[in-house]
């Protein structure tokens, strides 16, 4: 099984990319994020023999999961936490997250909150969140069942994937509590990092300062699996060039029983 991961910023403008890459890649199952719409706004992509699975809101956040080996046992709530920008106000469940069985594979495309500043009550929602993923994954190791956990993590690994450390000093995406929780993924849910050979390989360019052309970027678009044996992990660099781009690149990561 090819699975691939993409944070496709914006569905609705990049249709035809989400279209050629389909033709051209092989992929089994493709999971999107920030795909940044309603459900009823959502592409239809079933021409192309890829059944989908989408959550969204309008302008923010929203996941998808297409699959032509079958999808289905669709959920959106894995116990991740609920948030609200306001304090006061009642917390929601946002749209970051969809699961659904391909092929008889529990997947799961995440787009993780990002944290905005390490004083921020979102970074603490985003060390939740990436807790409730482990404690859910560690809820089903023993079942045996196989499991892809893929997505924008908004966490970078290790100081090798990304241009320069110090500018990252005081920000979010390199703290011990970030790589830590990570960590619990693999420790606690029985995880393998599927993309950890990729390690220096950046999946993410800022727009801004020319990140690109300078190859100025960070990884942090990953895939983690249990219950079957990863091979081959590639980004698909190509796709962040040329007009139109995202500012992420398809991760893409070949499995076998």
């Amino acid at each position: 099984m090819r699975i691939a991961s993409w944070n496709i910023n914006s569905v609705r403008n990049r249709e035809q990319r989400v279209r050629d890459f389909l033709e051209r890649s092989d992929v089994d199952v493709l999971c999107l994020q920030e795909t940044k719409c309603a459900d009823d706004q959502f592409p239809d992509f079933s021409d192309t023999g890829y059944q989908y699975a989408h959550v969204g809101e309008n302008a923010w956040n929203g996941v998808a999961i297409l699959s032509r080996m079958g999808i289905e046992d669709v959920r959106a709530d894995f116990g991740q936490p609920r948030f609200h920008k306001d304090p006061l106000a009642e917390p929601v469940l946002e749209p970051r997250a969809v699961g659904a069985v391909c092929g008889g594979v529990e997947v799961w495309s995440l787009y993780v909150p990002n944290g905005r500043e390490i004083s921020d009550r979102h970074f603490t929602y985003k060390i939740d969140f990436l807790d409730s993923m482990a404690s859910y994954l560690e809820q089903g190791k023993d079942s045996g069942d196989p499991v892809v956990v893929v997505g924008d993590f908004n966490v970078i690994p290790t100081d090798q994937d990304l241009w320069d450390r110090s500018w990252f000093e005081g920000k979010t995406h390199v703290t011990p509590r970030e790589r830590g929780a990570l960590d619990e993924i693999v420790r606690r849910g029985g995880m393998t990092e599927a993309t950890a050979p990729l390690l220096g390989t950046y999946t993410y360019w800022d727009y801004q300062a020319m990140r690109f052309q300078k190859n100025q970027g960070i990884r942090i678009d990953l895939q983690y699996a249990r219950g079957l044996t990863p091979s081959d992990p590639t980004v698909d660099r190509a796709e962040r060039s040329g007009k139109g781009a995202s500012d992420h690149a398809p991760v893409i990561v070949d499995y076998r029983p």
